[in-house]
């Protein structure tokens, strides 16, 4: 016997919304067991495969690959029965005096089927007739719904959303109880015939036509600028019409912008999407303030070359940006504030124990940020393979959302592209970014003599919220003389 179920696209990131099908790893009739992957997905920051939590016959894939598909919406369905599927509920023998059983079909009891049984049954409220009044009229009173008043529809924030139609005036949607009422109504309009006279007689009486939703002021304000608001498309919740509706009915319409010779649009979504929304909320959220040190690098560069034939670090790739990382976490060790977080929510200043350095990485699809938890534990040997395995991971699309939340302070270095200097915007989250620029031989003053040396420009954003001037000019200067005497690093 069949028994199919659907597989929901899951939050595979932290707060994840949508994710786009960049590829589907399976065909309807394949075979699947448990954990096997699905379907390759792009999310904010990734591409991440998606394991089957069912064991079965793929019957149905519901989405196309290059379609982005918002969290929790089906995906594919699959038979986990292992069997034919059943037969149709025409075919199944009807119990006496329950009619066919289909659904939405009204029995001969009165009740409606739905998807299991036949819903609740149709009773009607019996009281006891007030004293001097007929029974009739008792019983209209106690089977007629209540209704609110008009003005009360739709007013207030925790009012639900009001419906379309009100067909008559002593018949109008309410809300819990009244709810057999409203479905009444609505399925009076839609009987109706769509006849334009009798449309507009309807109108004219303000009850029969459709009613556009809006609050009294709304109204008043349309009334006032002359719009018809039945020509008005509503974007608040439910479909309610708001001022800001209005207001744009009244503008002229915008035209339509034409591509020029040779111009290409390029739809914002995953990892651009994403990337544009988080730079634009923390620039415009955390006051950025970016100091600059250049900074003599030559006795670096020479320990780099005698680390390289040491057979210990054999394999072991010894980058520039290795000898950055690891001066940052020396120099965030002796200023913890600097490796801390803003907490708007609980008005707090967060300091990390950990410091999970942040690499900024350019990959096909943009730019992402995974970083090395706790790099701080890690010895310099360790810390090469792990930028090194960071780096391939994430150029190959293959990171994990997990490598990418949690960071508390990142490194970009533009040095590779033969850059000097930037001021980058601070990864949301964060309270400090270092800019690693491009090492040059450059003429500098070395025991009182213009010489050859190698030379490079940090650039250190922070957040001034956390770090004042003063500590952010004492971490950078920290970090500049690691780099320009290794030998320092023994007295932090």
């Amino acid at each position: 016997m069949a028994e199919l179920r659907q597989f929901k696209l899951p939050d595979v990131g932290e707060g994840l919304t949508e994710g786009e099908i960049l590829s589907w790893l399976v065909a309807v009739g394949d075979t699947v067991t448990v954990n096997q992957p699905l379907c390759e997905v792009e999310t904010a920051k990734a591409a991440v495969e998606l394991p089957s939590p069912f064991a079965g016959t793929v019957t149905e894939l519901l989405f196309d690959a290059g379609t982005t598909v918002d969290v929790g919406a089906p995906i594919i369905t699959i038979d986990v029965g292992g069997g034919a599927a059943p037969a149709p509920a025409a075919e199944a023998p009807a119990a006496e005096g329950t009619g066919s059983g289909l659904i939405g079909e009204t029995n001969a009891n009165g009740r409606t089927a739905v998807l299991v049984g036949y819903g609740p049954r149709s009773t009607e409220a019996k009281r006891r007739p007030r004293r001097g009044q007929p029974v009739e009229a008792a019983a209209v009173r106690a089977t007629a719904p209540q209704v609110l008043p008009e003005a009360d529809y739709g007013s207030g924030g925790d009012r639900p959303p009001l419906l379309a139609t009100a067909p008559d005036a002593t018949v109008k949607p309410v809300r819990h109880g009244g709810l057999e009422a409203a479905r009444a109504a609505e399925a009076a309009a839609a009987r109706r015939p769509a006849d334009p006279a009798a449309s507009a007689s309807s109108a004219t009486a303000g009850r029969g036509a459709l009613r556009p939703l809006a609050k009294p002021p709304v109204r008043k304000y349309a009334k006032e600028l002359g719009i018809d608001l039945t020509t008005v498309r509503g974007t608040g919740e439910g479909g309610v019409i708001t001022r800001a509706d209005v207001d744009a009915a009244l503008a002229p319409p915008a035209e339509p912008q034409v591509a020029g010779s040779g111009d290409t649009r390029i739809p914002i979504k995953g990892v651009r999407k994403h990337t544009a929304a988080a730079m634009v909320a923390s620039a415009f959220t955390a006051p950025h303030v970016t100091e600059f040190l250049t900074v003599d690098v030559t006795r670096t560069m020479k320990l780099r070359e005698r680390l390289t034939t040491r057979p210990e670090l054999a394999g072991v790739k010894i980058s520039p940006l290795l000898f950055v990382a690891k001066a940052l976490l020396l120099a965030a060790k002796r200023h913890p504030m600097v490796n801390s977080s803003w907490d708007e929510a609980a008005q707090e200043i967060v300091v990390h124990g950990a410091v999970n350095l942040g690499i900024a990485a350019a990959t096909p699809r943009g730019l992402i940020v995974p970083n090395v938890k706790d790099a701080g534990r890690l010895s310099l040997a360790e810390l090469a393979g792990a930028l090194s395995e960071l780096t391939e991971t994430a150029r190959a699309g293959k990171t994990q959302p997990a490598e990418m939340t949690g960071g508390t302070i990142t490194i970009t270095n533009v040095g590779v592209f033969g850059v000097d200097t930037g001021t980058p915007i601070l990864n949301p989250g964060e309270s400090a970014i270092l800019a690693f620029g491009a090492v040059r031989q450059m003429p500098w003053v070395h025991k009182g003599k213009v010489v050859p040396r190698q030379v490079t420009q940090l650039a250190l954003s922070f957040d001034h919220r956390i770090v004042d001037g003063e500590l952010g000019s004492r971490f950078l200067a920290d970090v500049g003389a690691l780099l320009h005497d290794p030998g320092t690093a023994l007295t932090f």
